[in-house]
C-alpha cells in the first residue's frame, strides 16, 4: 500500500513539473506559426499545401536539426554554399530577428514532420 502511495505521489509531481514545460512548448510553437505568417515565409515556402509549392517544408523537422534550421534562417548564404542549393530567389537572412521570434520559428519548423 505504501509503495502505491509513493508511485502516485511521484506521478503527481511529474505532472506538476512537466505540464508547464508542455504549455510553454505549445505556446512557443504557436508563436512560431505567427512569426512564419508575419514574415511572409509562405511567399517562398509551403506547409500543408498552403504557400509556394516550390519550397515545401512539410518534413523539414525530420530532415534538419534545430541547429541546422537556425543556420538556414540566420546564414542562408553559408547554407546555400554548404548544400549546393541554387534555388531562386535566394533566401533572405533573419539574423536580426529578435531571439524570441527566431527561437519560436525554429520550434515551429521542428514540428513539421511527415506522419
Amino acid at each position: 500500500m505504501r509503495y502505491r502511495a509513493v508511485i502516485l505521489a511521484a506521478a503527481g509531481l511529474t505532472a506538476i513539473l512537466v505540464a508547464p514545460q508542455v504549455a510553454f512548448a505549445q505556446a512557443q510553437v504557436e508563436h512560431g506559426m505567427k512569426v512564419f505568417a508575419d514574415s511572409k515565409c509562405s511567399l517562398c515556402h509551403s506547409v500543408a499545401g498552403k504557400g509556394n509549392a516550390k519550397g515545401v517544408l512539410d518534413d523539414v523537422g525530420s530532415k534538419l536539426s534545430a541547429a541546422e534550421i537556425r543556420e538556414w534562417l540566420t546564414n542562408p548564404d553559408g547554407q546555400r554554399q554548404k548544400t549546393g542549393s541554387d534555388r531562386k530567389p535566394v533566401m533572405k537572412s533573419f539574423e536580426k530577428m529578435p531571439k524570441a521570434d527566431l527561437d519560436a520559428l525554429v520550434a515551429y519548423l521542428q514540428t513539421l514532420k511527415k506522419k
